[in-house]
């Protein structure tokens, strides 16, 4: 139930939801103006505020740029990857495909030929109401194969549906081989929360960070864009407001987490 939970109550906080929540409220009460005319004010200063390209970048930021990659990383018991960055090998598709985190698998291949830990834990199963039965560890281990990671060299974790699950049942595969100290590779934005799950079970974690939606010298305005490029930075996109979206998603899932004490 509280996965359920978990997945649905959220909608109606992120911007998108709350709007048209807003907006029905609004048809609802349309006799009465006051009311009417602030939840659609409302509704439209959602989207406008959380598609604003200078606010969404810094929202990100702010999460993604706690942790940075590491030009070395010393020796570990194990890799860790989280699921969240391919599509399952499914019809018509020719093989199991990466999303845009798919940086996630082709990361922690480059770390395992680097020799930074002799295992990969490929964590991630799935969920019921999502509309497939094939775990993302499935996909995972194909892409990494695919890759040059030997078979026998991944540890597949299938039962895992939300990240403290991962924590959860990666603990319990390694503890098995006594293992402790792990390199974790999620996205940037993800990895806060990611660590402190981790952490809170026990392991000794390296974050790897990958999938940065917000680089060096990008957020904010210029000075040598001109005022074009300055005018489209304050332009409402639908894209900084789905980065708005997953940044708040975060903010949330450390909320209700930490009131868990899941971290």
């Amino acid at each position: 139930m509280f996965l359920i939970l978990s997945k649905l109550l959220p909608l109606f906080v992120y911007p998108v939801g709350l709007s048209i929540l807003l907006l029905i409220i609004g048809l609802v009460a349309h006799r009465y103006a006051r009311i009417r005319w602030t939840c659609h004010v409302g509704a439209l200063a959602l989207l406008l505020i959380f598609s604003n390209p200078w606010l969404s970048d810094r929202l990100v930021q702010s999460l993604e740029w706690r942790y940075r990659p590491s030009a070395e990383y010393a020796r570990a018991d194990a890799i860790v990857l989280l699921g969240g960055g391919t599509r399952p090998h499914l019809p018509p598709r020719p093989l199991s495909e990466v999303n845009e985190a798919g940086d996630r698998v082709v990361y922690a291949a480059k770390l395992y030929h680097a020799g930074v830990a002799p295992v990969v834990v490929a964590s991630g199963g799935y969920i019921e109401f999502y509309g497939t039965l094939v775990p993302e560890t499935d996909a995972m281990t194909e892409l990494l194969v695919a890759l040059g990671v030997p078979e026998e060299a991944i540890l597949p974790e299938d039962r895992s549906r939300n990240t403290y699950e991962n924590a959860l049942y990666v603990r319990e595969l390694l503890a098995q081989a006594d293992s402790n100290e792990i390199v974790l590779v999620t996205s940037a934005l993800h990895m806060p929360r990611s660590v402190a799950i981790f952490e809170r079970q026990g392991f000794s974690v390296t974050p790897a960070p990958v999938d940065y939606f917000v680089t060096e010298g990008v957020p904010g305005l210029t000075t040598d864009s001109g005022w074009v490029g300055n005018l489209l930075d304050l332009l409402p996109s639908a894209e900084h407001l789905d980065r708005a979206t997953r940044a708040l998603r975060e903010y949330i899932g450390i909320a209700v987490y930490r009131l868990r004490g899941w971290l």
